[in-house]
């Protein structure tokens, strides 16, 4: 138990050797499952419960309080609720405070009984005596159901998965901000980025209350937290940068070949190109470029007629992730034809774009290749300049 201000403390975990969430999210930092338990002059809440691989260190740094009246979950995930049950085993008078999507979502997931809920209607507040808890519903950041708590006398908002990053540190408040905020940006895109306009509705709900202290649910507590408010207002925009993310594979060379004559291109032209190999990338890094690349470009060979299986995943991530980019374009080689820009069209249904003629080469590129490669660049270039991307 590490407190954070008088009769408030973080109860949670530091997980420093995970390297994969939900079987998918790479953890280069490991990550943390904040818990935090706020004793008022009447009433004792916890927020949040950790991952239940990791219930008994939870239930070691609580052992020493008498009693829990309420426990806030914020989210149904079990990474912050799927300790419950085993905090309700020992505190039976205990109360689940949730919303009503949560509540079902949780008696879904784990055994709760209903009669073990408070439904949380959005600005509900609850009296711990001399602590007063806000709740704010955020559906979409990034579940249905979710939502966040202010603990008005101490400023603080337990924000949840809202302004997360998984790093696993024995800091408790953020250190490093440059570390931090790459961290919280993979974070963003990662699970956030399909649903940044909603966020945005969010972030400024939020901007009605005194913010001093953010402490979310994974990651180290904000002790300034204007930096990541600010971020995330940058992330969750419409503003597009000028910036070309582009992820590739390249079997034999061909195509390797037409991603460095197109970089060289863009780089002449003033665009600034972020190359994603894909056969030994960070899908991370490549989802945390896509926050804020004005156009992608994919730079896929042909294979058994289709895309290569690299690309066509790109194509499918891009389009799970709904980045703010405004033009696509594909680039390519293939050995006798095939129908890899159909196939990767009919992949994005999601994508807002601007669709840029392709620019495609039976084996090697040639003069004419280099040329169309050349156009390409100048129609990207020119596009980038019309839309006011920023720097």
């Amino acid at each position: 138990m590490r407190k954070i201000v008088e009769s408030v403390y973080w109860v949670g975990v530091v997980d420093w050797d995970r390297r994969l969430f939900d079987s998918l999210i790479p953890l280069p930092d490991g990550t943390t499952y904040n818990a935090y338990l706020i004793q008022g002059s009447e009433k004792t809440a916890l927020l949040d419960a950790v991952d239940p691989d990791f219930a008994g260190t939870l239930m070691a740094a609580i052992d020493t309080v008498s009693r829990i009246d309420y426990i806030v979950s914020h989210h149904a995930e079990q990474d912050h609720s799927g300790s419950i049950p085993m905090v309700l085993a020992r505190h039976p008078g205990a109360k689940v405070v949730a919303t009503a999507k949560a509540k079902a979502m949780l008696m879904d997931l784990m055994p709760i009984p209903e009669d073990a809920f408070i439904v949380a209607a959005d600005g509900d507040t609850l009296s711990l005596g001399d602590k007063t808890l806000t709740f704010i519903h955020t559906p979409w950041v990034h579940w249905p159901e979710t939502m966040v708590t202010y603990l008005a006398e101490d400023k603080i908002l337990f924000s949840c998965d809202f302004f997360g990053s998984h790093i696993a540190s024995s800091d408790l408040f953020v250190t490093d901000q440059c570390r931090v905020h790459e961290s919280a940006k993979r974070y963003f895109a990662e699970i956030m980025m399909p649903f940044r306009n909603v966020i945005a509705k969010n972030v400024d709900k939020l901007s009605g209350y005194d913010i001093q202290t953010i402490a979310p649910s994974h990651g180290q507590i904000y002790g300034q937290p204007g930096w990541i408010m600010d971020a995330y207002r940058e992330w969750v925009s419409a503003s597009a940068r000028n910036v070309v993310t582009l992820p590739f594979v390249s079997m034999h060379g061909s195509t390797r070949l037409m991603v460095d004559h197109l970089t060289a291109a863009l780089a002449e032209r003033g665009v600034r190109v972020e190359l994603f190999n894909l056969a030994v990338t960070d899908i991370g890094k490549l989802a945390m470029s896509l926050v804020d690349a004005g156009s992608i470009v994919l730079g896929v060979p042909t294979v058994l007629a289709g895309p290569h299986p690299l690309a066509a995943y790109a194509a499918f991530l891009a389009n799970a992730l709904r980045p703010k980019a405004k033009f696509l374009s594909i680039i390519g080689s293939y050995g006798w034809g095939g129908k890899t820009v159909e196939t990767l069209a009919g992949m994005i249904p999601n994508l807002k774009v601007e669709v840029l003629d392709p620019v495609l080469c039976k084996g090697l590129p040639k003069a004419e290749t280099y040329a169309s490669l050349d156009a390409l660049a100048d129609m990207i270039a020119s596009k980038h300049r019309e839309s006011g991307f920023r720097a």
